[in-house]
């Protein structure tokens, strides 16, 4: 297998499958939460842009309905966890919620490149737009507090989301009492 050498100014290589998941995700209205009730200022999706190796990116999509998805530049993604597993609907509105705390140090944007370097893009959705905020996840301590802890906050929910991806293929037991939704 060779090498693929890729400059860290290069976007990652993605799948026209991945490019329109993504958008569509960037996209979804509020209104597609209408039976959740929440302020025109607070999150209602938190969408990160994660680079994971020098060819591998995976963006995670989570809503305030516990809903959290997976989608990789390659086009693979995993879906549905959280109409399983309660751990995953946790997580994923924990993360949601607790984002709010983000916004003072986000930017308004209506752009959503991919990417270019080992930072993290973390998209917050609200009824006033979506915002943009950048974190660096290779010293999460020199984090200002609100970034350090929505990066614990995403990397609980990869966690849940790798735990049930391992239950969905048989390779972990469930846990004592289920994780059943």
């Amino acid at each position: 297998m060779a090498v693929v050498r890729r400059s860290p100014l290069d976007p990652y290589p993605v799948t026209p499958k991945y490019l329109a998941t993504r958008s569509s995700a960037l996209h979804i209205p509020s209104a597609q939460f209408s039976n959740i009730k929440f302020k025109a200022d607070e999150v209602y999706g938190v969408v990160v842009d994660m680079p994971m190796s020098p060819v591998i990116m995976v963006t995670m999509v989570c809503f305030i309905n516990g809903a959290a998805n997976l989608y990789f530049n390659n086009g693979a993604e995993y879906t549905g966890a959280s109409t399983k597993y309660k751990s995953v609907v946790q997580a994923a509105r924990n993360l949601v919620v607790n984002s709010n705390q983000l916004l003072p140090l986000a930017e308004k944007t209506t752009q959503f490149p991919l990417p270019t370097n080992n930072g993290h893009h973390v998209y917050l959705m609200t009824k006033r737009g979506t915002f943009k905020v950048e974190i660096d996840p290779r010293n999460p301590g020199a984090l200002e507090r609100e970034k350090r802890v929505i990066h614990y906050l995403y990397q609980q929910v990869m966690t849940s989301l790798r735990l049930a991806q391992m239950r969905d293929q048989g390779a972990v037991p469930e846990a004592p009492g289920g994780d059943q939704a």
